[in-house]
């Protein structure tokens, strides 16, 4: 579903370009759930955005759907790929209800029974018709990332990016957001790439489990390799010491 082919990116030009990722090769299939971690600055975000179509790659290839993506992304290429972002305050317009943050998507791209649309996918993040028409201000931050989650899931799109979606969050609110975001992945058969610092987040999630630092893919591992520190990089151990205690089982609530 996702394939990235020798993926350079790059902010700046000529003399002051900075080069955030390098040479990146990463596959991922469809309906699966993949993470990257590493510490801020290594490349992770960036990858992201790239996948979006929010910034351009310098060099190699991205691949959705088994379809090459240029700079210029069709409609269908972006109802495609839908992203959460890691403030759910800040990628919320603070002027506008949660009906109209949701009504929007469904007018840029022509969708047909928006009320149903609306009301449907409210549900499917639990939240009610009270929340529909209060502003950002007047929610929890739980109740503000289930709407970002909600304005990403109706366009129905096949593949959910996610940016540190928790981090912002506290511990039992993160629990009930990555239990949301499981469930949500079974029932639409999402495929779901999060990047996040947090091994137990990025565990409860994922099968699979990218390293990243200075901007290069150092190694794929699995949540039960680190788990038991079976992996092949110094720098993924140094990872684990910094996340002393990790336990996947953490975040597993109901």
């Amino acid at each position: 579903m996702i394939a990235l082919e020798d993926v350079a990116i790059a902010y700046g030009l000529g003399a002051r370009t900075l080069v955030v990722v390098r040479d990146l090769t990463l596959s991922i299939a469809e309906g699966e759930a993949v993470g990257l971690v590493g510490e801020s600055g290594s490349g992770k975000s960036t990858v992201l955005r790239a996948i979006a179509g929010l910034v351009p790659q310098a060099a190699g290839r991205i691949t959705l759907a088994g379809r090459e993506v240029r700079r210029q992304r069709t409609t269908a290429e972006r109802k495609m790929v839908q992203m959460v972002f890691q403030d759910p305050y800040g990628s919320l317009h603070p002027n506008q209800t949660v009906d109209q943050i949701l009504a929007l998507p469904i007018a840029i791209h022509r969708l047909d029974r928006g009320e149903a649309r609306i009301a449907q996918v409210l549900a499917e993040v639990g939240l009610g018709r009270e929340h529909r028409y209060r502003y950002p201000h007047q929610l929890s931050g739980g109740q503000r990332q289930r709407v970002a989650i909600a304005r990403a899931l109706i366009l129905e799109p096949r593949i959910l990016l996610l940016d540190e979606p928790t981090s912002a969050l506290d511990v039992s609110v993160q629990a009930e957001i990555l239990n949301l975001l499981v469930r949500l992945r079974r029932d639409h058969g999402l495929t779901m790439l999060m990047v996040s610092h947090d091994l137990a987040v990025i565990a409860h999630l994922c099968e699979r489990i990218g390293v990243m630092n200075h901007g290069r893919l150092l190694e794929i591992t699995t949540a039960t390799a680190m788990a038991h520190n079976q992996v092949s990089h110094d720098y993924t151990r140094q990872l684990l010491r910094s996340n002393a205690g990790f336990d996947r089982s953490g975040l597993a609530l109901a």
